[in-house]
């Protein structure tokens, strides 16, 4: 009995003649928890890609970075993430809270080298990690059901230049993100923010940060 594959799947497989193949490969890498190799690889990572469900069961990705190492291997069943702010819209975890399904991709550009990793999420802003992560909002906790290493012959090779500015870190304070600057959102930012556009250098309209966000600068 497979855990990756359902009819459609298979229906598929038989088409291409893949089912042999598709079943070696669940049974040598399709793993249930992590080990030692993939939990080095996700501490080693500064980014990542996160796939949720809505109440409706559509699904959306999110892109997530911060500074290596901010997704933690707590044990080998266990992972954990920040949620830092964001554009105040709170789809993936607001996803998390409904459904808890989630996949996450984790990428080196550099190698390169891909690894998925699949499980049951839950989001709190009263974790116990809270106080280790710089500017969390809340903690994602992740119970890991499946874990495999994917072929990076698709991978196209990049060259890491530098980490965002925006990324925390204890030794700084993190700048205010250049979209809260625009002019027209001020009467719609959260109380946190208000007032903060003056101070990173004044407003701005949107086809200024609409040119910022075209020169990498945004």
């Amino acid at each position: 009995m497979s855990r990756l594959f359902q009819d459609n799947h298979r229906a598929l497989q038989d088409q291409f003649d893949t089912r042999r193949i598709a079943d070696r490969i669940e049974a040598i890498a399709a793993k249930t928890e992590l080990d030692e190799q993939a939990a080095g690889f996700i501490a080693s990572r500064d980014m990542f890609f996160l796939s949720t469900i809505n109440g409706q069961g559509q699904p959306t990705v999110s892109y997530k970075g911060g500074a290596p190492g901010f997704v933690r291997v707590l044990d080998p069943k266990t992972i954990a993430f920040p949620s830092y702010d964001g554009n105040g819209m709170y789809l993936s975890m607001g996803n998390i809270t409904l459904k808890g399904l989630v996949g996450l991709l984790f990428i080196d550009f550099e190698t390169p080298h891909r690894m998925r990793v699949q499980g049951k999420a839950s989001v709190s802003d009263k974790d116990p990690l809270m106080g280790e992560y710089k500017d969390a909002e809340m903690i994602v906790r992740v119970a890991v059901s499946d874990v495999w290493i994917n072929c990076p012959r698709y991978v196209h090779k990049f060259k890491r230049l530098e980490q965002s500015r925006y990324a925390p870190v204890a030794a700084c304070e993190t700048p205010l993100a250049e979209w809260k600057r625009i002019d027209m959102i001020q009467d719609a930012l959260p109380g946190k923010d208000i007032g903060r556009a003056e101070k990173a250098g004044g407003l701005i309209t949107i086809e200024q940060w609409m040119g910022q966000v075209a020169k990498g600068e945004g």
